[in-house]
């Protein structure tokens, strides 16, 4: 008997095909309308729900779903997928970690050089018809701190470090014994240690505003801050005052509060390099990404253990 998945992502339609050669019956639903309607008409038909972090899935709509059996989430972050409630029916979530990695260390290294080289306004300018050869922070041999150091913080390190000899420091919960990297016991003495902080830990209620006024001012006026994670770890205003004020030399930002709304402040400053939510995005993310929702879906309806279980 086939099994019923309702698709609220909007990224990897390409690779769908994938889940439906396996035999499931996907309903898809990547608007909030949709979605809604796919609730109340197929609620009674759905096994599995494929979202990601920010779509999440509501303890409404999980009762709502009577015969839900697993909740797919593809990338690293569940924030807004209620656990609380899915644990309550013993339902199990799993989580895309590791599966765009690749392309999320990639994305950070590019608009971490395209900041401090200054990139963007170069490429305008010469456009513009200028040649203003604006000199530049080199970024070998900086000091790269890393907060949260799971599977794209790892990438990211391995990049920075043997592409461009960076001395590599991170925080974490706790210290991990596989990396050669130096662990930091705060946020704050990880910022004060660095030259450039990169954020790439999972949202939610535990990690929001980690990344505060006091943080930022450990930074300082020749610190730069890159976030491919999530807005929530970031206090936004206190980094637009730090940037406003010359107390922050610059900030990478692929995420943001209230996505897609991005604030003026933030797009009127020359110290910024702006991406719309896009680090984790590729053909060979989506299809990796496809590829291992397939595999936790088989296991779980197999009656085996997933590949990825978010804890409850």
């Amino acid at each position: 008997m086939s099994k019923t998945v309702l698709v609220l992502v909007e990224t990897v339609d390409d690779y769908l095909p994938l889940l439906e050669q396996a035999g499931y019956r996907l309903i898809r639903a990547p608007s909030a309308q949709l979605r809604g309607d796919a609730i109340r008409r197929h609620g009674a038909e759905i096994d599995a729900v494929l979202t990601r972090g920010p779509l999440g899935l509501t303890a409404a709509e999980i009762q709502a779903l009577p015969h839900l059996q697993i909740i797919c989430v593809i990338g690293a972050g569940y924030e807004q997928v209620d656990l609380a409630a899915a644990a309550a029916r013993g339902i199990t979530v799993t989580n895309g970690a590791g599966a765009n990695a690749a392309a999320v260390a990639d994305h950070t290294l590019a608009i971490l050089l395209a900041l401090l080289r200054d990139i963007p306004r170069a490429d305008a300018g010469i456009r513009l018809g200028a040649w203003n050869r604006v000199i530049s922070p080199s970024v070998s041999g900086k000091r790269l701190g890393i907060l949260g150091l799971g599977a794209v913080g790892r990438a990211i390190a391995k990049r920075a470090s043997l592409g461009f000899d960076m001395s590599i420091c991170y925080h974490s919960r706790t210290p991990r014994q596989d990396v050669p990297y130096t662990w930091y016991d705060s946020p704050l003495h990880l910022a004060d240690a660095v030259d450039i902080l990169v954020v790439a830990t999972p949202g939610g209620t535990n990690t929001h505003h980690l990344v505060d006024a006091r943080v930022l001012e450990a930074l300082g006026p020749e610190g730069y801050l890159v976030n491919i994670a999530r807005a929530s770890v970031v206090d936004t205003p206190a980094l637009i005052s730090a940037l406003q004020h010359g107390q922050l030399a610059g900030a990478a930002l692929d995420v943001f509060d209230d996505e897609p709304a991005v604030p003026d402040a933030l797009k009127a400053l020359g110290n910024t390099v702006l991406t719309p939510h896009v680090a984790g995005q590729s053909p060979e993310a989506a299809r990796d990404t496809v590829a291992l929702v397939l595999r936790n879906l088989q296991a779980f309806f197999a009656g085996e253990p997933v590949l990825t279980p978010v804890h409850l």
